[in-house]
């Protein structure tokens, strides 16, 4: 992804912070381009507007692994679990898998 779009991305979330679509678009952005950090913290902001976000909960955990934030990965990951759970939706757990596969094994 381009700095430009991100950069777009950003100015829309700075202009509506209570917005959680311009919020996950940056975060989606960052993600595309490897910025790791900036993406969970948007990730995280979309979760604060909107708890029940599934998808956000995943991509988050995948931030937090990048990162090596191996609890607070866990605890997203673990809430996104439940979220498609309580939610319903299948197609996600093949990724909460592969994902939790990446952390480190729990004493």
């Amino acid at each position: 992804m381009s700095t430009d779009r991100i950069e777009r991305f950003a100015a829309l979330a700075a202009r509506e912070p209570d917005n959680p679509l311009h919020s996950f678009a940056l975060a989606q952005a960052c993600l595309g381009a490897g910025r790791w950090t900036e993406a969970e913290a948007a990730y995280g902001r979309c979760l604060q507007l909107k708890p029940d976000w599934m998808v956000a909960a995943i991509k988050r955990g995948r931030c937090l692994i990048e990162l090596q934030r191996w609890d607070e990965a866990r605890a997203s990951l673990e809430l996104g679990a439940e979220l498609a759970t309580r939610q319903g939706h299948d197609e996600p757990w093949g990724e909460i898998r592969e994902l939790m596969a990446l952390l480190p094994q729990e004493p």
